[in-house]
């Protein structure tokens, strides 16, 4: 069998022309071993029951409620359906950055992980997605299961142009609006926005009864604040350069942005959303692993 695990790693993958490249490698290594659909058992859920009538399948009665009432009655569900997935791709100016030592921008690193979704989720036959935003709305491809819609998905991330400022929770609030048909919401971001206002808007999905998932993409420099020379530190999204010594604000800048990520997580906690976080820095297969093995361990339950 190939060893594709030295794919995996972003490094490798920066090399690496194309997204659908990338998303082949990085799915087809991680699969390798994994024999059940990390999205198995999603969107049947019982709804109520009806009276049997001749001719009904006998694998819905539900027995308990004969061994009660001596009467036959049937499990009704909810429509089923193959799964729907809706990918949500951040492509605001402040998704550009790329630390000093990071091999990928984040918004480069958020397209290999929403190309590998959309590769791994068309190969199980669902449905799949995508919207790419900033301050609004910039493409809405609507889901499909036919394999060859992976070309599209792949053509709007790659001609995606990361320039403009972000606006999360307005947007959020549209497209629980526009994304009809219940499934799971995927945010591939770096949520550079009121915490508050992001929140209402992700409350407003779960409203619609998705399921939302935070895949939170940071650049390990956002994280560990490495700098320490005089650094000139260019503004993203209309923010002003400012030069200074980063050793004079490295503590206080540790603690806040620690501030802003407890509270994402808390908010995600409170709303029941899904949080991984996803340093740039981090290889693919532990980037995806992180979340759909917890996901194959809630569905054996």
């Amino acid at each position: 069998m190939e060893n594709y695990q030295k794919y995996l790693d972003p490094r490798t993958l920066a090399k690496l022309q194309g997204l659908e490249l990338r998303a082949r490698l990085i799915v087809e290594g991680y699969v390798s071993g994994v024999h059940r659909s990390p999205f198995h058992g999603f969107s049947i859920e019982f709804a109520e029951h009806r009276e049997y009538v001749p001719g009904d399948d006998l694998r819905y009665v539900d027995w308990k409620v004969f061994g009660k009432t001596d009467k036959y009655y049937l499990k009704q569900y909810e429509e089923e359906t193959n799964l729907v997935s809706y990918l949500l791709l951040d492509t605001s100016e402040s998704m550009r950055y790329r630390g000093p030592d990071a091999a990928m921008s984040k918004l480069e690193y958020a397209q290999c992980v929403a190309a590998s979704m959309s590769y791994l989720i068309l190969q199980q036959q669902d449905s799949v997605g995508l919207v790419t935003f900033d301050r609004e709305v910039r493409a809405l491809v609507r889901a499909s299961s036919n394999p060859s819609h992976l070309r599209q998905l792949l053509h709007v991330m790659e001609e995606s142009v990361p320039e403009r400022k972000t606006a999360v929770g307005p947007i959020f609030h549209d497209l629980a609006e526009r994304l009809k048909k219940r499934g799971i919401v995927f945010v591939l971001s770096d949520m550079f926005d009121d915490v508050p206002a992001m929140m209402a808007g992700l409350k407003h999905f779960r409203h619609r009864r998705h399921e939302v998932v935070i895949f939170h993409i940071l650049d390990p420099a956002e994280l560990d604040f490495p700098f320490r020379h005089m650094t000139m530190f260019k503004g993203l999204e209309q923010l002003p350069e400012v030069l200074a010594d980063p050793r004079s604000l490295r503590q206080a800048y540790l603690e806040e942005f620690g501030r802003f990520v407890t509270d994402v997580k808390r908010g995600c906690r409170q709303h029941r959303i899904d949080y991984v976080q996803m340093p740039t820095d981090q290889p693919l297969d532990l980037a995806l692993s992180s979340y759909l093995a917890a996901r194959m361990t809630r569905t054996k339950r």
